[in-house]
């Protein structure tokens, strides 16, 4: 698959495209991918005349002068055009198409119905033979809005695009955390022979957040917790952290284990922790104070129906049903307006299997623990030292390092996979199905009368019965 010459982006007059993608693709440039830079087209239904005056401040936000006097920098703010088009319209998709140099990625920064929509209409560009034979399809989260559509967006794509050349993405296969995450695992011996139901007693795959709504009841009332971060993002993490080895890092390997991984997922039954923690949680702030500023309760938003039970805290605890993670309880939790957030992965190890009446302790020993930060990728090995010779008695130390600040941010990642045609970190489409069948699990849950809607306090730590607080 050629390297693209130009990008379009659908939905570009959206927030998604002058917060995260704009910034992304400026910190792409600026590593020098691609050196000759990017053709650089916005499109969306009204007139924008200003477009590459936005591009432009949204470089300038997050390069130097030095970067951005780079030449694949300056080339891609020079080209960036916009073409006003309905992209759910055949004939406009085949006339923008004609207006751009080849080969083309369409990037759509649009809801799934619209992206649904769209991807009909470009089936229709296609059978008219007028759809460039090299067009690379980039497609935003979510992928589709259920099962069944989800399975009609991969059935329909499959009928005019092979797949290496679609890009499902999931930014969080991009965060740094998960990044360093992959080579923790894979490019060291010690851990790899302990990753196992054998010596690992949990996995938490935690994202909280101190933000509330934030304005955004539109998105989030449609969505809710569990749809907005569990379906995709936190599940897709899970299976990069559980999957088998691959023999390379490629477009088929890394997509396959990973959808191997969500195929085998479901959720757990019963009491995962031994704490009475159950295995669906959810939950919706109320007044209090987070970071030191008042915050409304959730159901007092603007544009929010109380009716509706949008859940702003969920915790679904699955299994990963299979040869080597059968048994082992992973808890996948994500709440707005929490105090004190985690957002990380933590790998909670097996206690050793015999206890020593010398060592000096008030119960058993805590179990040694691994911490990845998402943002700040931060390693913590948590362990055990001292013991009854020692004067200090048993001690609980914590080895860490941080890594390096990345060059690029999430959707910088991304967007290089993109521009550079690697398709590793991208979501094949049985794995995006698969998200969908587990959030189905966990709406019937909610359905079943069994998992009441509890309030927590804006800036506490969530629903008292989620635990797992740190």
């Amino acid at each position: 698959m050629s390297e693209l010459r130009t990008l379009v982006i659908f939905g570009a007059a959206g927030d998604l495209t002058r917060r995260l993608l704009l910034p992304g693709l400026a910190t792409c440039l600026a590593a020098g991918v691609p050196e000759r830079g990017i053709m650089l087209v916005g499109s969306g239904l009204d007139e924008r005349e200003d477009f590459a005056a936005v591009v432009r401040e949204a470089f300038a936000a997050e390069l130097s002068e030095d970067q951005l006097a780079l030449p694949a920098v300056r080339n891609t703010l020079d080209s960036a055009r916009w073409i006003t088009a309905d992209a759910t319209d055949p004939e406009h998709l085949a006339a923008l198409l004609d207006q751009v140099e080849g080969p083309c990625g369409l990037y759509f920064a649009l809801p799934p119905s619209v992206t649904m929509a769209s991807c009909e209409a470009l089936s229709r560009v296609h059978d008219s033979g007028r759809l460039p034979q090299d067009t690379v399809l980039v497609l935003e989260k979510p992928f589709g809005t259920d099962l069944d559509s989800a399975r009609d967006l991969n059935s329909l794509l499959a009928g005019f695009v092979p797949e290496e050349r679609i890009f499902r993405v999931d930014h969080f296969l991009g965060l740094p955390g998960v990044l360093g995450f992959v080579g923790l695992r894979f490019a060291n011996r010690i851990l790899e022979p302990l990753w196992n139901r054998d010596h690992i007693e949990r996995i938490e795959i935690v994202f909280d957040e101190v933000l509330g709504l934030e304005g955004r009841a539109g998105f989030y009332e449609a969505t809710g917790a569990a749809r907005d971060m569990i379906q995709s993002h936190l599940l897709q993490v899970m299976a990069l952290v559980m999957m088998d080895p691959p023999t390379r890092f490629d477009g088929v390997e890394i997509p396959a284990n990973t959808a191997h991984v969500l195929r085998a997922a479901r959720l757990w039954s019963g009491d995962a922790t031994g704490e009475g923690t159950p295995p669906v949680v959810r939950g919706r702030y109320t007044a209090g104070t987070v970071d030191g500023r008042a915050m409304p309760s959730y159901v007092d938003e603007e544009g929010v129906d109380p009716a509706r039970e949008t859940e702003t805290f969920a915790q679904v605890v699955v299994e990963v049903d299979s040869w080597r993670w059968n048994g082992v309880p992973v808890v996948l939790r994500t709440g707005k307006a929490i105090g004190s957030p985690r957002q990380e992965i933590a790998v909670v190890f097996r206690r050793p299997p015999h206890v020593y009446e010398q060592f000096p302790s008030s119960g058993p020993q805590p179990p040694d623990v691994l911490r990845v930060g998402f943002e700040d990728e931060r390693i913590d090995l948590q362990l055990n030292a001292g013991g009854p010779f020692d004067s200090r008695g048993m001690t609980r130390t914590v080895l860490s390092t941080e890594l390096p600040e990345p060059g690029l941010t999430a959707y910088g990642s991304v967007l290089r996979w993109v521009l550079e045609a690697k398709t590793a970190f991208t979501v094949r489409g049985d794995g995006a199905e698969e998200g969908w069948r587990i959030l189905a699990q966990i709406a019937a849950a909610y359905a079943s009368g069994q998992v009441p809607l509890q309030d927590y306090e804006a800036g506490s730590a969530g629903p008292a019965s989620a635990g797992l607080a740190g």
